[in-house]
């Protein structure tokens, strides 16, 4: 192994794309910790630090998972790329047929996805500022107790009133931020190694991860291990011995579960027709088309989340509004807080019906069945055309409920280890859920796109013997 990653830096070519992939994501680090002007940091850091096992701290900690920002973090990058994340799904539904001119460009080929692009880019824009607008006034408005605002704006800043200048320049430079790291994403998709967007949401995941070992192994504030990890138990509900080998444990078994599901693909056999011209015949070769038992990727769990989110929200603002709606708050904690059997069963509920939805529209089997045909290849078996179609659709809908089932066990462990085991969410979330998803995913693509410079240069690939 140590022979082929020298090898690696041997191939000029792939050697100068590994460099400029580091150097984009060190450019993308380092603006990290740029924070924004007029936001106390010192105010900042007090409250999430209160409120990082509470349910402000889950959602802003999810919504940072999925973007490679911080929302935690009154930075230029707090946003990260969900906003162009957004632009790009939004894009995405209305070229599946709901727009007709979109539809049109997508089946135009590369000319057409170039100006389907530039469209997501200019999307991207108004969603940024609106996003920005919307995280810059909760951090600047008094915290009058509804939770409306967070009354972190510098002294110098609340007194007389909040100066509009101040908190146009913060939502531009946040915007300009989501911008950058959208630049940043295409040069690495062009000039680098991987997918650039990808990389930035791994980068982010993966910066986390010391963090949250810390909190699970250290006692806060110090470089001490916790007396509770050379224990089989606490009485204090601390983190133990059995507990640190349960993680690792679950740990191993996603790793190896989430490789092997992306990997995972149905293979249906086709036919190309047998043509004879003279005294040759071509064609008749025997081919695969492959079916990947999780072609929804990690998509369904992002809609999932994001939607489940929103009744914990609005329920907040009820009893914001009448503190004696005891049942406002109750059902608030169950969306935002305890996160019981109720969430969970409405978690899988709906990772199945956004992972076939998803499927649906990234995978339409008439126009595969349509392409076969025109290219003169069938499946044995099945007549080219409906008959294929209703077939494929078949196949489809048996492995996505395949891959939907590993996406919501993959999805709940977290809030299983929380609950059960008694340990951080932020920590569960690492060791156990829908980021290590991420991270495995965008690893095996990686590697698969070093691989092909291998094996293009007569080199074996990394993942051979």
């Amino acid at each position: 192994m140590f022979t082929q990653i020298i090898t690696i830096f041997k191939i000029p070519e792939l050697r100068r794309k590994i460099f400029i992939t580091l150097l984009f994501l060190a450019a993308y680090r380092i603006g990290y910790y740029v924070p924004l002007p007029m936001v106390d940091q010192v105010k900042m850091s007090e409250k999430m630090s209160q409120n990082a096992g509470g349910s402000l701290g889950r959602v802003l900690g999810f919504v940072s998972l999925f973007s490679g920002g911080n929302l935690s973090q009154s930075c230029i990058f707090a946003l990260g790329i969900m906003p162009y994340i957004s632009a790009s799904i939004i894009m995405q539904l209305l070229s599946s047929g709901v727009v007709p001119a979109l539809e049109r460009l997508r089946k135009e080929g590369e000319s057409g996805r170039k100006k389907i692009n530039e469209y997501t880019r200019y999307l991207t824009v108004p969603i940024c500022m609106i996003q920005s607008t919307m995280f810059v006034q909760t951090l600047i408005r008094p915290d009058d107790g509804t939770g409306s605002g967070m009354g972190l704006a510098w002294e110098g800043y609340t007194e007389g009133g909040y100066p509009w200048f101040f908190g146009f320049a913060a939502v531009a430079i946040m915007t300009c931020g989501c911008l950058f790291l959208m630049w940043i994403g295409e040069q690495i998709d062009e000039y680098g190694i991987g997918n650039g967007i990808s990389l930035i949401i791994m980068a982010g995941i993966i910066a986390r991860i010391p963090d949250a070992t810390g909190m699970l192994l250290f006692v806060p504030g110090t470089s001490e291990l916790k007396p509770s990890l050379f224990t089989l138990g606490s009485e204090t509900g601390d983190v133990s011995l059995e507990k640190i080998l349960v993680l690792i444990a679950l740990f191993i078994g996603v790793v190896v579960g989430v490789i092997a599901i992306t990997k995972a693909q149905r293979r249906i056999p086709t036919q190309s027709a047998r043509h004879i011209r003279g005294r040759r015949t071509y064609g008749g070769t025997r081919q695969f088309l492959p079916m990947k038992v999780n072609a929804a990727g990690v998509m369904p769990v992002i809609f999932a989340s994001t939607l489940l989110i929103l009744p914990g929200f609005l329920f907040n603002i009820i009893h914001s509004l009448n503190p004696d709606l005891t049942w406002a708050q109750d059902l608030a904690n169950i969306f935002m807080g305890s996160r019981g059997w109720l969430y969970n069963v409405l978690y899988i509920v709906l990772i199945y019906v956004f992972c076939y939805f998803w499927t649906a529209i990234t995978f339409n089997p008439k126009e595969i069945a349509d392409n076969l045909k025109d290219y003169g290849s069938f499946i044995p078996g099945y007549r080219p055309g409906k008959s294929t179609a209703d077939y494929l659709e078949r196949v489809l809908m048996r492995i996505t409920y395949v891959g939907a089932a590993f996406l919501a066990i993959i999805a709940i462990i977290p809030t299983i280890i929380s609950t059960e085991l008694e340990v951080p969410y932020q920590v569960a979330a690492f060791y156990g859920g829908t980021g290590l998803l991420i991270v495995v995913s965008v690893a095996l693509d990686l590697v698969q796109k070093i691989n092909s410079h291998l094996v293009m240069r007569n080199y074996p690939g990394l993942t051979e013997e």
